[in-house]
């Protein structure tokens, strides 16, 4: 009988499912447990490899008959905003992000429950509870906070923080090589500020203040309305059969 030490990881197949993002698709997911103390390293190692953290689980696609989701990172000094996204980090001039312990608070359920049933009310997590939520917050064994967006307040140029409750969250991991966007979130009453988009723009900006060189962002999938935005931030790189591609 052949034994592994308690830490190497062990991977697993998922059974078949409908494609969230292809209509006609099935997908399946490979993934492995981040515990113990080796989590940290093996986040990072799978990271590089095209893998995706979801509380203490790291996950990549592995679809039998389609390969359309593609790992995307920024390279984040090479980067130049747009017009567009100048003008959008222009409009959202009166916010302050400040990285904050990753622990769940009502008021951030509040806005991610806001959130979900105005922009995903058909999708896998319309369901979660506030405990899975804090779940998804608190429940990770790696190098994480949350980068909450507050209005400007007359303080802010003291303490550099904001003022009342945020009107948008992302979850975001800290890599030896860059930064990786978990899960975002924002109040869908702010829809015109575009704050999906000046999350990504405020984490190129950070990832280049602590020296990284890359934003990492998840999947990009050809083809799928939902996920067209990725592929506006170059120039970036894409995990491809030969390794990473830069596409500028």
């Amino acid at each position: 009988m052949t034994s592994h030490p308690r830490d190497t990881p062990q991977f697993y197949l998922t059974a078949p499912s409908a494609c969230p993002y292809l209509p006609g698709q099935e997908e399946r997911k490979v993934f492995t447990h981040l515990v113990g103390r080796r989590a940290r390293d093996l986040n990072e190692i799978l990271t590089q490899g095209g893998f995706r953290r979801s509380q203490t689980i790291a996950y990549r696609p592995a679809c039998e008959t389609c390969r359309s989701c593609i790992s995307v990172r920024v390279v984040v000094s090479d980067f130049v905003a747009s017009a567009s996204q100048r003008r959008i980090i222009q409009r959202n001039e009166d916010l302050v992000g400040t990285p904050e312990p990753n622990r769940p608070a009502s008021e951030q359920y509040a806005l991610f429950r806001r959130y979900l049933d105005a922009r995903h009310g058909d999708g896998g997590m319309v369901d979660m509870t506030v405990l899975d939520y804090a779940m998804m917050i608190e429940d990770s064994h790696v190098d994480t906070h949350l980068v909450a967006y507050r209005r400007r307040g007359p303080d802010t140029a003291i303490n550099g923080r904001g003022t009342g409750s945020p009107i948008a969250l992302c979850l975001t991991d800290v890599l030896s090589d860059g930064l990786s966007m978990v899960y975002s979130f924002y109040d869908p009453a702010e829809s015109a500020r575009s704050l999906g988009t000046f999350m990504i723009l405020d984490h190129i900006r950070r990832a280049v203040a602590l020296g990284l060189p890359y934003l990492y962002l998840g999947y990009w999938v050809d083809g799928s309305r939902k996920m067209d935005y990725k592929a506006r931030f170059k120039p970036q790189e894409r995990l491809l059969a030969p390794g990473w591609v830069r596409v500028e």
